[in-house]
């Protein structure tokens, strides 16, 4: 019997070294940068994985800027700390609500959120150091489906409404 040939993998097909900058906010937020999409279907096709994340180097405004909002999709919400020296250190205090149950977040977590369960409004209760929100959708591979923050749907609807966005 012959032998199947095996199919080369090509790592640079997976590898993402130029991110996309497709989120857009539902509104200006002082104190945070543009949020970068690090994998998706349209960076590495078939991956079915949405990652993105963004910088967070002041105390965000207005605040909650990030409102309840639900997805079809599991999701893992990370918060980085950057200070080399206590990694653990988040540098801010953040109240998440998940499925209206309030969670602290003052160190450097994760948060695994089931899809269809509401999560939100991260509220910012003090700042004092820069660092990283990540969110991963596993099974969403573009950010129609993933939606971080449900700030697609918000800028659909206000659009449906008339209003400037």
């Amino acid at each position: 019997m012959p032998k199947k040939a095996i199919k080369k993998f090509d790592a640079k097909k997976h590898f993402v070294s130029k991110p996309a900058y497709e989120v857009v906010p539902a509104e200006e937020v002082k104190g945070r940068r543009g949020a970068m999409t690090l994998m998706s279907n349209k960076l590495v096709p078939g991956s079915n994985f949405y990652i993105e994340t963004g910088w967070v180097f002041g105390m965000p405004d207005p605040n909650p800027h990030i409102h309840e909002h639900v997805h079809d999709y599991d999701e893992i919400v990370i918060h980085l700390g950057t200070d080399p020296q206590d990694q653990e250190e988040l540098g801010g205090e953040i109240e998440f609500m998940v499925d209206g149950q309030p969670l602290i977040i003052n160190k450097s977590s994760a948060v695994y959120v089931p899809k269809g369960v509401k999560h939100g409004p991260l509220v910012w209760k003090k700042y004092s150091k820069p660092h990283l929100e990540f969110t991963i959708m596993v099974g969403a591979g573009s950010l129609a489906e993933a939606d971080p923050g449900g700030h697609q749907k918000l800028i659909k609807r206000s659009r449906k409404n008339g209003e400037n966005r």
